[in-house]
């Protein structure tokens, strides 16, 4: 099996730091100005939540319920490249005197296998949702200390209890999204709402069409448009979705998970499969583009901060996860990724950039998750998808 990043976003950055939403927040940080928390948002327990007094990035405060004597002098975080905002590591540092040391990797197996080995004793891993399934199987993740990760409480409950880890006794959701496709409506018109736009696209998309290069999201794609769920291992369904991806190949430009939004703004795509924070990207520098939950639905990811088994400074992991999930924080690490945070009270409390908030195709209603799968491990019925994939390729 195989798993991808969501997206190379480097080339991307000053697009999103030259937001008017994260340069507000930047000069907050660094002029000193107080922030006043609003009401705090419960979700999973009746305990009311002690909201962290957060000010200005030089004045936070760790609330009463952090042992500062307990906390460690490092934390290793084991993370996907670019995917946290270094101001943010940087101000948990001031706060705590911990120095964080962050290691990255570009798939969730990669992931895996490391953690397997031993290897380096991490303390925090990012899994995206399957992942965390199969560490929970492996036994390579800590429960979490609900006496620490106290903030998880400002998270919205669509994004939590997921089938992955119901409870969420050892993940925490980081950031999410989901896998439609964009298009530019000023080649293709409006209205464009099936997976058919993909798999039975017009003329004006022959040869300008973009699929996902993780197979499990292309496959699923082709599935849920002939009406199988996204996680089937049937050999008929499967056989089915290879007819269907192979009638489609006149029209792919490429299969990519890396440059999808960069393909839409230059023009040399005019539909891509793509992952949420993709098609935002694209929409800022082409504002024709449009984003797309097909009515058939799609997947629906989610990575998640997770504690590793046997964390040499399991407390700090704790605290660092817990940090993570303040309003504040969580809004400004957003506006650095780029993609969906689950923090339902910087969504309340205006704290996200509010063009994104107000896109239903980003932040979802509860019809629309209705909608929604999970990819799930297949265990040992990847090796059909490898097949699929390798002949579909090799066509």
């Amino acid at each position: 099996m195989a798993g991808q990043r969501r997206f190379t976003r480097r080339s991307w950055l000053r697009t999103i730091l030259g937001t008017p939403l994260v340069s507000s927040l930047l000069a907050c940080s660094r002029a000193g100005q107080e922030t006043t928390p609003g009401t705090t948002a419960t979700t999973t327990s009746a305990k009311p939540v002690e909201t962290p007094t957060v000010v200005s990035s030089a004045r936070l405060q760790l609330p009463d319920y952090v042992d500062r004597s307990s906390l460690g002098k490092e934390l290793f975080v084991f993370n996907w490249g670019d995917y946290i905002d270094p101001e943010v590591v940087a101000d948990f540092e001031r706060l705590t005197g911990v120095q964080v040391t962050i290691d990255t990797y570009e798939t969730n197996e990669q992931a895996i296998a490391k953690l397997q080995q031993g290897g380096m004793s991490y303390d925090v891993v990012v899994p995206t949702d399957y992942a965390v399934q199969i560490l929970i199987g492996l036994g390579l993740l800590e429960p979490l200390d609900r006496s620490v990760v106290r903030a998880l409480e400002h998270l919205d409950p669509n994004n939590l209890n997921g089938p992955y880890d119901p409870g969420n006794q050892y993940s925490v959701p980081y950031f999410w999204g989901t896998s439609g496709y964009a298009y530019d409506t000023a080649v293709l018109g409006e209205g464009l709402e099936s997976w058919g736009s993909l798999f039975n696209p017009p003329e004006a998309a022959r040869g300008k069409v973009v699929m996902h290069g993780y197979y499990r999201e292309t496959i699923a794609a082709a599935l849920l448009w002939l009406g199988y769920p996204l996680n089937e291992t049937s050999d008929a369904a499967l056989a089915r979705a290879l007819e269907v991806l192979k009638a489609q190949k006149p029209y792919v430009l490429t299969y990519t998970s890396e440059n999808n939004a960069q393909l839409l703004v230059a023009g040399e795509a005019v539909i891509a499969h793509c992952w949420t924070g993709q098609a935002i990207l694209a929409k800022r520098e082409r504002p024709t583009i449009r984003y797309v939950i097909p009515k058939e639905g799609c997947a629906v990811w989610q990575d998640n901060l997770c504690v590793v088994k046997n964390a040499p400074n399991r407390y700090t992991a704790m605290v660092f996860i817990d940090f993570l999930c303040w309003p504040e924080i969580a809004a400004r690490n957003a506006a650095y990724v780029g993609y969906a945070s689950p923090n339902r009270s910087a969504r309340e409390r205006g704290l996200l950039d509010p063009d994104v908030v107000n896109d239903p195709s980003i932040y979802l209603d509860g019809e629309t998750w209705k909608r929604l799968q999970w990819l799930r491990d297949l265990g040992p019925d990847y090796v059909k998808y490898d097949r699929l994939w390798t002949e579909l390729r090799a066509g």
